[in-house]
């Protein structure tokens, strides 16, 4: 039996390799019998195959519903926007970069937004021409452009290497990813403050439609959403296990709950080990703390007597529910409300 629903993933540039270890990483993971394959598929989600495009056609395919969902840059998907998308969940976590606008170098005095409106008015006055812009993001840049009260310029479409475009003349900024800024400065281009119009970074998409009306399609991305939700939560924590010696499992998890490192997300779990001659006893204190607190929890551990503090990393953490499902549900609910006033109106 063909599997019934269309994943579209990136086959292809910065996003491809990532994506197929973040789906990997979630227990997602995907098989492709032959690399020049353009299908492949998840063997957790059986109804489920997989269909590999450029970036942007993923966007394309799950917005006429020919994929189902599919994976794809946040700057891409807000560049073709199209109502029948749907953003399920906008952070995965990689894919990192930003949208920026900027200028030559050599603009010494062009240091904010303000300052480039400054320079734009100034080329409409007195040389009569509209301030250039290259860029392969026309939607984000008109678009941006006109929020903030700039509104004499031209966009100029250019593929490939636009970083050169003010060197060589064809216009006089860009717009532009950028990860570390490197390409930008080899270029002799510099960011301006307030010019950045998008942080950008791998996002899950669906077709609003089809996830509307089919149960079964929705039942599928809910476990999908289970399995990122978790994954991403289990790399934001993890699990720290120590022995303590003390009075009683009460004195130590008084003693711990005292310092926000090691109050815990989870825990603490303490067991008996074994009794001393003085009356004392040692304990097994486990407890799941995040990962930003890991040092100041160890630190902590080490000082109320702990020793052999083992740290185990989460692979998941389930929470209650998956958040991600649950603003999809309301996201579709909503969505529903607003279809069924519009129809009596």
């Amino acid at each position: 039996m063909q599997p019934a629903y269309t994943l579209a993933l990136p086959s292809k540039g910065e996003l491809a390799e990532p994506t197929d270890q973040f789906l990997k990483d979630a227990g997602l993971r995907v098989h492709r019998p032959n690399q020049r394959q353009y299908t492949g598929t998840i063997p957790a989600l059986p109804d489920m195959r997989v269909l590999f495009q450029r970036v942007k056609d993923v966007v394309y395919k799950v917005a006429d519903g020919t994929a189902h969902l599919g994976i794809a840059g946040l700057d891409i998907v807000h560049e073709y926007p199209s109502e029948d998308l749907i953003i399920i969940h906008d952070k995965l976590g990689y894919g990192h970069c930003q949208l920026v606008v900027a200028v030559p170098e050599a603009w010494i005095d062009v240091q904010d937004i303000g300052d480039l409106r400054e320079i734009a008015q100034d080329m409409r006055d007195q040389h009569n021409r509209n301030l250039r812009i290259a860029t392969t993001f026309p939607h984000l840049t008109r678009s941006y452009f006109h929020s903030i009260h700039l509104h004499h310029f031209t966009i100029v479409r250019a593929e490939g290497a636009i970083e050169a475009a003010p060197t060589i003349g064809y216009a006089d900024a860009v717009v532009d990813l950028t990860q570390s800024g490197t390409t930008l400065r080899e270029n002799h281009l510099k960011t301006i403050s307030g010019g950045t119009i998008l942080d950008s970074q791998a996002c899950l998409i669906g077709n609003r439609n089809a996830l509307h009306r089919d149960p079964t399609l929705l039942a599928n991305v809910r476990q999908m959403c289970e399995y990122i939700d978790a994954c991403l939560s289990g790399k934001e924590f993890a699990q720290l296990t120590a022995d303590i010696r003390g009075q009683s499992p009460e004195e130590i998890a008084s003693v711990l709950a005292m310092n926000p490192a090691t109050a815990g997300l989870i825990g603490p779990t303490i067991s008996p080990v074994f009794a001393h001659n003085n009356g004392t006893q040692n304990f097994t204190v486990t407890l799941t703390v995040s990962k930003d607190n890991l040092l100041q929890a160890v630190d902590y551990l080490r000082n109320a007597g702990g020793i052999h503090v083992l740290i185990t990393p989460l692979r998941y953490l389930f929470r209650e529910q998956s958040q991600t499902f649950a603003r999809l549900q309301n996201a579709l609910r909503i969505d529903s409300s607003y279809g069924a006033t519009r129809s009596s109106s």
